[in-house]
């Protein structure tokens, strides 16, 4: 089924909706994760 809609996001099924959601909240967490990482360096050089 498709909404009628020319554009591809509104085409998906709900399946392929989760799964870019996933996708995108994957993304961003490894982001913060990274963050964290590079912040816990710093703050341990400082100890030192």
């Amino acid at each position: 089924k498709t909404s009628g809609s020319f554009k591809e996001k509104d085409n998906l099924t709900p399946e392929q909706k989760e799964l870019l959601e996933l996708r995108k909240r994957n993304q961003q967490l490894e982001m913060e994760n990274d963050i964290l990482k590079q912040a816990a360096l710093i703050f341990g050089r400082r100890d030192k």
